[in-house]
């Protein structure tokens, strides 16, 4: 029993031992100056556009609120996380915080007084943000009206909403480092990866999450927890890779929301309109190198699916050809007017034949628009169909633009269509 009880101990000391070793201890950087935050032009200036790559406005403002005073509801699995206020607010907001509890709270997810935060706040991106760029932005923030509205607690399930858990988690799944740079890759390679994989947190939609919600180091695509809109992969070609496309429209679908090979639509949208097109043209350029240098091997290639029900085809064509093709035209190659792309191509693109279809379904079932941007002022748009057509008749119509014009794809069901009816935009 002795021995028992002291290989017991032992086992704990040495699980001990391990656990610390492997925590993720905080990082600390310090600010190269105290000029580097402080309210200069340059520096706020360089702020304010670092917010716009990092889209730092679209969570932290609440529907109709003020900017930057939090309050915005996001959804995950576990419960519900509400945005907190970051303007200079010395009672709600970060205006007690110092360069230093920023520089903690972007780059090691832990707020002043030691409280973890959760990764609803992506710190496992922004952790790869460089003092210098974390510096900036704390000055442009707290260069912000004060705006004193309270902080919403957030409505988490149990054990979810328990710090010790939260702990659990990050020994897992987080380890704070600044994005190193690769001395291979050029310069515009290493800028446009800095900008992917920290201040753009795109593995925050485009990387699959597993069960504790982390996501994982690729951007091979998941679901959006809790809005029902799947982020393509942007590694492979057979989804939303950019490997085959000329960079220079890469840059126009970063910039505008539409390009010759396709448009963004659903959360897409709100992150080319708030944040991607105001890039300047040098990083939107380093972004699109990246983002056609991922895809490398093709994917896996998955089972031929079964060729549709002839049936279903001949009332997806009908539908198609009364309510699509004037746009889409009825090779589904797409309308352009004064030379610009105005209605996207369904021949060959990707995003219609992923295996999981809702993005499809969802466009068609609510309409949606690209983005008003600067290079694209009047986007042309598409109607919601979810009162003229019941779900066979969408479930027809997916299935046809899934399976014409050389497309090949499952074909979709109407209990798929239903699934996702009644489920919010946002």
């Amino acid at each position: 029993m002795k021995r028992a009880v002291i290989g017991l101990v032992f086992l704990a000391v040495v699980a001990a031992i391990v656990v610390a070793a492997a925590w993720p201890r905080a990082e600390f950087v310090p600010a190269s100056s105290l000029q580097a935050w402080a309210a200069t032009p340059d520096n706020l200036a360089r702020g304010a556009y670092l917010a716009r790559a990092g889209d730092c406005m679209a969570c932290h403002t609440a529907r109709g609120g003020l900017p930057y005073a939090g309050g915005r509801a996001l959804a995950t699995p576990f419960g519900t996380v509400y945005a907190p206020n970051i303007t200079p607010d010395a009672q709600t907001g970060i205006g007690a915080w110092s360069a230093d509890d920023f520089w903690h709270a972007l780059h090691n997810g832990i707020a002043p007084g030691g409280r973890l935060l959760y990764p609803a706040f992506p710190y496992p991106n922004m952790t790869k943000v460089t003092r210098a760029d974390a510096d900036a932005l704390y000055a442009y923030l707290r260069s912000l009206a004060p705006a004193r509205q309270p902080n919403r607690p957030h409505a988490l399930r149990f054990p979810y909403d328990r710090q010790i858990v939260l702990a659990g988690w990050r020994l897992l799944y987080f380890k704070p480092g600044v994005y190193a740079p690769q001395p291979a890759r050029g310069a515009d390679w290493n800028r446009g990866a800095y900008l992917v994989e920290g201040l753009g947190h795109c593995a925050a939609c485009h990387s699959p999450r597993n069960g504790l919600g982390a996501t994982g180091a690729r951007l091979s695509g998941g679901q959006i927890p809790a809005i029902g809109w799947y982020a393509p992969a942007l590694d492979a070609d057979h989804e939303a890779g950019l490997g085959t496309w000329e960079q220079a429209h890469i840059v126009e679908l970063l910039r505008t929301g539409v390009a010759p090979r396709g448009a963004v639509f659903g959360p897409m949208a709100e992150v080319v309109g708030q944040s991607l097109q105001y890039l300047t043209d040098a990083d939107a350029g380093a972004m699109a190198a990246y983002l056609k240098s991922l895809p490398g091997e093709p994917g896996p290639r998955r089972p031929a699916a079964a060729p549709p029900d002839e049936n279903v085809m001949k009332a997806g064509r009908q539908l198609y050809e009364h309510a699509c093709a004037d746009c889409h035209g009825a090779d589904g190659r797409g309308t352009r007017v004064a030379g610009q792309p105005a209605y996207p191509p369904l021949a060959g693109n990707g995003a219609l034949t992923m295996a999981d279809p809702v993005n499809a379904i969802r466009i068609v079932l609510n309409g949606g628009f690209p983005p008003a941007t600067a290079g694209n002022p009047r986007p042309f748009g598409m109607p919601p169909y979810s009162v003229q057509l019941n779900d066979a008749e969408v479930a027809a119509v997916v299935t046809y633009v899934r399976n014409s014009w050389g497309n090949a794809a499952p074909a979709v069901t109407p209990p798929e269509v239903n699934r996702w009816r009644a489920v919010p935009l946002d």
